[in-house]
């Protein structure tokens, strides 16, 4: 299916706020929040042991050993087990933390660049200019996302680059969508209309009051796509058109012990497991941002 592009649910005035108040109030009822404050440990949590995986991670989790091979959980000195070669499976989850969250985040991350700069020029320019964009982004939604990140993937071929290529072209046009919307919103008020009156310049008038104005809510649009992305990166790997082995990467990591599900279905599963809990987890966190900032004004 396509990624939705939650439209209605998003107030420019409920971000363009930028008074002490406003932010004072966000993060008291951030504070309230439980189920966010929750889940957004658990991100860190991922993100630190991304981070310090060559401390943390017991064994070397490239090393092999055939005799090990499919190790139940609890095994000694394999808290988790080993894979269908007799890898430690705890030190390849540890370490597959960071390709997966690098896959998930960097296409966010270029498609919030690329798709934001060609919606706020659109957005902002109007006319034809908006036409040819706006027309353009929506040749994209006549495939469902899956589907074109895995064409995407197979023309350019496997690969950790060709997968975020593919995955940044999925997700620059519902962000570009997204920021159409709240630029055209933004463009006619009093203060936008005041500087052109003042003869400001189109660059500055962008640059000082529209992308105040409006990042708020693109940001907060974008880290929803996080999950999304941390899901569809490991299923390119799960298919071979992502991360080749033998690198540790949690979506190629369900690949390769797929037929290991009728002999070991736990240790199987565990891969998947760290993929609901970390696009859960981010899920959560922008559902959780977004209702903070949902004040009126």
């Amino acid at each position: 299916m396509n990624t939705p592009i939650p439209e209605a649910n998003i107030d420019v005035a409920q971000v363009a706020v930028q008074s002490r108040g406003y932010w004072a109030t966000v993060l008291e009822r951030l504070k309230r929040d439980r189920v966010t404050l929750f889940f957004g440990g658990v991100v860190l949590a991922v993100m630190l042991i991304a981070v310090f995986a060559d401390f943390l991670a017991p064994q070397d989790p490239y090393k092999a050993s055939m005799i090990k091979r499919l190790k139940p959980v609890g095994t000694e000195g394999h808290l988790l087990g080993t894979d269908e070669t007799g890898r430690d499976m705890l030190s390849r989850l540890i370490h597959g933390s960071r390709l997966s969250l690098f896959m998930g985040i960097m296409p966010v991350l270029n498609a919030l660049l690329i798709g934001g700069a060609l919606g706020i020029i659109a957005g902002f320019v109007g006319g034809r200019t908006n036409m040819i964009i706006m027309r353009s982004m929506d040749v994209f939604y006549a495939f469902p996302s899956v589907l074109l990140a895995i064409a995407i993937s197979g023309a350019l071929g496997a690969g950790i680059v060709n997968a975020i290529i593919s995955l940044t072209l999925v997700f620059i046009p519902p962000l570009a969508r997204v920021s159409e919307s709240v630029t055209t919103q933004v463009r006619n008020l009093d203060y936008v209309e005041a500087a052109r009156a003042s003869g400001a310049d189109s660059l500055t008038i962008i640059r000082v009051h529209v992308l105040s104005n409006v990042l708020g809510a693109i940001f907060i649009y974008s880290t929803s796509l996080i999950s999304v992305s941390i899901i569809l990166a490991s299923g390119l790997s799960f298919l071979g058109l992502g991360t080749k082995p033998p690198e540790p990467e949690w979506g190629l990591m369900l690949n390769t012990l797929r037929q290991a599900i009728y002999v070991n279905p736990v240790l199987a599963a565990l891969p998947g497991v760290m993929i609901f809990i970390t696009s859960l987890s981010f899920n959560l966190v922008s559902d959780g941002l977004r209702s903070a900032m949902d004040i009126k004004v």
